[in-house]
């Protein structure tokens, strides 16, 4: 099963040996409130080429899933183990990043990496990896932002973000699993991407005549989820 923890400091090491800190300037374990609850960011590295948030994941065995599902699956000793799409989370944080900092979304860089001993057994996109981490972030040398702007925009998340610390972060942590739960059980906003939700009927099939919760921007957002 995943190990988020330890996939995130792999990265946080990584951006610090293998990246420029005059250039990069990494953020690790973000919590911001949003209008919706609170979001978790594993990394944010900003830097004049762009915003990257960055998903991590710590799994070993293989993995098979795709951009559209909802879920991937993770087979390790013959055993199957359910768990959600990465880059829906990562878009959830993205825009919830973008919106706090009323930065446009082309300027974001999101992506997913995979830690541990896991092989993928479906074709991933490009922006899901098991390598490179760093090399990913320093091949995008457009230049986005000013120097001004990148200052502008690290003192933001640090100020906006969620306190840390000794005892902090048990709150912050806290908050944060509340959240969750009452987003997840929510019957009124999407948990993947925060648009409302619909209650729709399953018009064919085994279950026709069923309630479903349906995100209103289907089809560019598929989150679905049973009615009582």
């Amino acid at each position: 099963m995943a190990l988020g923890g330890l996939g995130e400091s792999f990265g946080a090491l990584a951006q610090k040996l293998l990246l420029d800190q005059t250039v990069y300037f990494p953020l690790n374990n973000i919590t911001l409130q949003t209008a919706h609850g609170t979001t978790q960011i594993d990394h944010v590295v900003v830097s004049k080429y762009g915003i990257f948030v960055i998903e991590a994941k710590n799994m070993d065995g293989w993995i098979f899933g795709d951009a559209k599902s909802a879920q991937w699956t993770q087979s390790l000793y013959g055993k199957k183990f359910r768990f959600q799409n990465p880059l829906h989370q990562n878009y959830r944080h993205t825009k919830a990043l973008q919106t706090f900092l009323g930065v446009d979304e082309s300027k974001f860089i999101p992506f997913v990496m995979f830690w541990g001993e896991c092989e993928f057994k479906t074709a991933m996109p490009e922006n899901v990896l098991l390598t490179g981490y760093t090399g990913y972030i320093k091949k995008h040398t457009a230049v986005l932002f000013s120097d001004d702007e990148v200052e502008q925009i690290v003192a933001a998340i640090r100020s906006g973000q969620m306190p840390k610390g000794l005892l902090k972060s048990f709150e912050t942590r806290a908050t944060h699993l509340a959240s969750l739960r009452e987003r997840h059980g929510s019957t009124t906003v999407c948990p993947k991407c925060a648009k409302p939700l619909v209650l729709r009927t399953v018009k064919s099939g085994a279950k026709a005549g069923s309630s479903f919760y349906g995100c209103s921007w289907y089809p560019a957002c598929r989150y679905t989820n049973a009615a009582d």
